[in-house]
């Protein structure tokens, strides 16, 4: 069965393709200019936070507490939580790669239903808030600094406030056009950082003896830890496919995009 582009939706899939470019284009120029790559950091911290929130939201849903959210400078992030049993480990480890990816599927879902641009960078901006109050700050400081040191401890807090305030400014002033562009921007580095960063496990996985989710699962199920990201690939794959196709396809309302009047 052919599928094709459905008329009204070809405004966003253009915006979603720009967005895609200027993400590729300022990744490869990061490799020869570092100092652009300052530019996509802040992304990549926003990208770090859904993947730990999606740690953090299985640990509650399996019936765990969580003991602390940390962001670290080099973009990589941490979650300890408290629980037992193979499936909670399952959920839990699954949920940051896979989450990651839902979001951004979410997100393209969310433009092209034609909600706003600005709720949805205020609710955003609320996730990060919500993450770093409660996870990031009250949680360590309720297990008496167990699994955090200050400096991580306060990294997680500036970039969480950075982001938090950052966000809000852009839903706050923005008009509907660049807010429309912001979202689908985000959504553009939640699917590349997924991405990247399940091709980076693998090679971690593959090579080397490194703590990861995957060797977390390995422990928890016996299965190979490389055999978990080829399955949080293929999940990741048929999330990013889903929410293409309804990016794409399904029918809903022209939204004003920065590409036309």
């Amino acid at each position: 069965m052919r599928y094709t582009i459905a008329e009204n939706a070809r405004p966003q899939v253009k915006l979603l393709l720009v967005a895609t470019l200027a993400s590729v284009l300022l990744w490869i120029a990061s490799w020869y200019l570092p100092l652009v790559g300052y530019v996509v950091y802040p992304l990549q911290l926003f990208a770090t936070f859904i993947h730990e929130g999606g740690h953090v939201l299985a640990a509650i849903l399996s019936g765990n507490s969580v003991q602390s959210l940390t962001v670290s400078p080099d973009t990589s992030g941490e979650v300890y939580s408290v629980g037992s049993g193979w499936f909670s480990q399952l959920f839990i480890s699954s949920a940051g790669y896979v989450g990651t990816t839902a979001f951004g599927a979410a997100v393209l879902a969310w433009i092209r239903y034609g909600f706003s641009s600005h709720r949805l960078l205020y609710i955003s901006s609320a996730i990060i808030g919500v993450l770093t109050v409660m996870f990031g700050v009250l949680a360590p400081i309720w297990n008496f600094f167990a699994n955090v040191t200050i400096g991580s401890m306060a990294f997680t807090v500036f970039s969480g406030i950075v982001l938090t305030v950052g966000l809000f400014c852009v839903a706050r002033f923005a008009n509907a056009k660049w807010a429309n562009f912001a979202v689908a921007f985000l959504a553009v580095q939640c699917l590349l950082n997924a991405a990247f960063s399940l091709m980076q496990l693998a090679v971690i996985t593959g090579f080397t003896n490194m703590h990861s989710d995957a060797a977390n699962m390995a422990a928890a199920t016996g299965l190979p830890a490389i055999a978990w990201v080829f399955l949080w690939m293929v999940l990741s794959i048929f999330l990013i496919s889903l929410g293409l196709r309804l990016y794409a396809v399904s029918k809903t309302t022209k939204v004003d995009t920065v590409f036309e009047d």
